[in-house]
């Protein structure tokens, strides 16, 4: 399953990002610098979402450590970089497909989540193959096994935090809630911060990588920063890897981790760190209050508080408010719509809902998906109508609140990252905020904040729901296309308003080597352009 799934994925990065594929009835062919690529389609998605049987590299059976370097060094062909820039890509792939095999393995075993997993913790563990247009969508080289064990959310994995006890005046944090980031770790923390010291909280594998750093361990040589070690309750990896959860603790941490997972290593910025802290500011200001009143089910995660050290980079917390209870039904959109070793959570409540219903597959999966563009899609569209606020809102950054019968009730959206404010609409902004987006960096020209609303939004949100519907055979793609079209069209949405979509390039972002939280937002990756499947002519 690992190694069919990752050609899978290379075969649908390469479709979307070069477009020089032939078709031929249920057959797809490609040359690549010779050597003949076949592969029989199972499923044609209009939104990429392809699906793909039996797939022959010069007539033998491939295999994804052949497909990817030819992948890796036709793409570096084509983009005119040296043959051997590819190498990263192959390596990182091949770890995916590991890790992916060790994750089916183990939930094939063990299929069921142990009796007290929240819903939330159940959804945040069940993307198990990842990202379906990502050629190294699991990649963690970093990791050895035992740690895989610990620190993976499709392995159930939990673990202590890593605490240090940091001199006071190294310290930076802010808190827009009436307690400090200080006071807030306290109620959590196992332990009194030494006298003139703050307690600030690692994840292990961080804590052992900044202690092979030489600012970092000259702070640790003198005194200034002593390592306490691990200890305390686990905590539980949510699918950041790097978020942690106790389902009993009133803030989840967003920590500092720095292995490259997908494309960036994922270490916080101090920018964002100040990003979480503003957007929740901007909220209590009044967005809140009146998005609440048009969209009273939706709602941002807040990241209200963080504590860092100030100097050598990577010790650092996000305190994230955690609002979900032991019984609300709330899904990371990813992991419900992951294939499993089984049928996906998608497929499960399709497939229930029709039974209690008396409905076909097909009905309930429209009656469905239309409930989640209201419940999910309308209020991020709201926000950057009314405010110029575009979301990240991509499938991982978003989750949904189903009713007692699993129907889409609402939805949430997290990530202190991904937030654009508009250049033209910066001025409403900075009478609710003064000075807003200036330290968090977030203000950038109305054309990029659309990008990424149609992209984060349109083409990973939207389209890959409509892809994942289709790709697992609980409906064909053009009936909820066109009612994503209509949707749209009602709110002149920018995702409808061209013919063709700039669209994020995974695999050529790894190709290139580019880190997307390095550098001006609108260079952090490469993007292409594909064809609009809302658009239509009659506009």
């Amino acid at each position: 399953m690992a190694d069919h799934a990752a050609m899978e994925n290379l075969l649908r990065c390469w479709l979307r990002e070069t477009d020089i594929a032939h078709r031929d009835g249920e057959l797809l062919t490609l040359d690549l610098s010779g050597t003949r690529i076949e592969a029989t389609i199972a499923h044609w998605s209009a939104s990429g979402w392809h699906r793909f049987d039996e797939v022959r590299i010069d007539d033998r059976p491939g295999d994804a450590a052949t497909l990817a370097a030819l992948i890796a060094r036709e793409g570096a062909l084509l983009r005119g970089v040296p043959p051997y820039a590819g190498s990263e890509l192959v390596m990182r792939a091949l770890d995916s497909v590991r890790r992916v095999a060790d994750h089916v393995a183990h939930r094939r075993t063990h299929p069921d989540a142990p009796a007290d997993t929240t819903p939330f913790l159940d959804g945040e563990q069940a993307l198990i193959l990842g990202h379906p247009l990502h050629p190294t969508p699991k990649s963690r080289e970093s990791l050895t096994d035992t740690e895989c064990s610990a620190f993976s959310p499709e392995l159930r994995g939990s673990f202590p935090l890593h605490w240090f006890a940091v001199e006071a005046d190294l310290v930076s944090s802010d808190s827009a809630l009436e307690r400090s980031a200080e006071a807030i770790v306290a109620e959590f923390a196992d332990r009194d911060a030494p006298d003139g010291t703050v307690l600030v909280p690692a994840h292990p594998w961080q804590a052992r990588d900044l202690a092979g750093r030489p600012d970092f361990a000259e702070l640790l040589t003198a005194g200034r920063i002593r390592d306490l070690g691990p200890s305390g309750a686990p905590w539980y990896p949510t699918s950041s890897l790097r978020t942690v959860y106790r389902p009993e603790v009133s803030v989840m941490l967003k920590l500092s981790l720095a292995l490259r997972i997908t494309n960036s290593r994922r270490e916080n910025l101090r920018k964002e760190l100040h990003r979480g802290v503003e957007v929740h500011r901007l909220l209590e200001a009044g967005i809140g209050e009146s998005w609440q009143a048009a969209h009273p089910g939706f709602d941002i995660v807040r990241d209200p508080a963080w504590i860092a050290l100030d100097g050598p980079i990577g010790l650092d917390a996000m305190l994230r408010a955690n609002p979900f209870g032991p019984n609300d039904d709330i899904w990371c959109v990813a992991g419900l719509v992951s294939p499993q070793p089984g049928p996906s959570r998608l497929r499960r409540l399709v497939e229930k809902l029709a039974e209690t219903t008396g409905g076909s597959l097909a009905d309930v999966a429209a009656v469905w998906f239309a409930r989640y563009l209201q419940a999910v899609i309308d209020p991020v569209l709201w926000l950057y109508r009314t405010y110029g606020i575009a979301l990240e809102a991509h499938q991982q950054n978003t989750l949904v609140v189903l009713d007692s019968e699993g129907w889409p009730a609402g939805g949430r959206y997290r990530d202190n990252q991904g937030y654009y404010f508009a250049a033209s609409r910066i001025s409403e902004l900075e009478k609710l905020l003064p000075d807003v987006g200036v330290a968090s960096d977030t203000t950038v020209p109305d054309d990029v904040a659309e990008e990424r609303l149609g992209y984060y939004l349109g083409i990973n949100n939207l389209l890959g729901l409509v892809g994942a519907f289709g790709s697992q055979g609980l409906i064909a793609e053009r009936p909820l296309l066109e009612l994503a079209r209509q949707f749209v069209e009602d709110r002149d949405a920018p995702i409808l308003r061209e013919p063709v979509l700039r669209s994020k390039a995974n695999l050529l972002t790894r190709l290139h080597g580019m880190d997307e939280l390095v550098g001006p937002v609108s260079t952090q990756s490469v993007y292409v352009h594909l064809a609009n499947p809302l658009w239509t002519r009659d506009r």
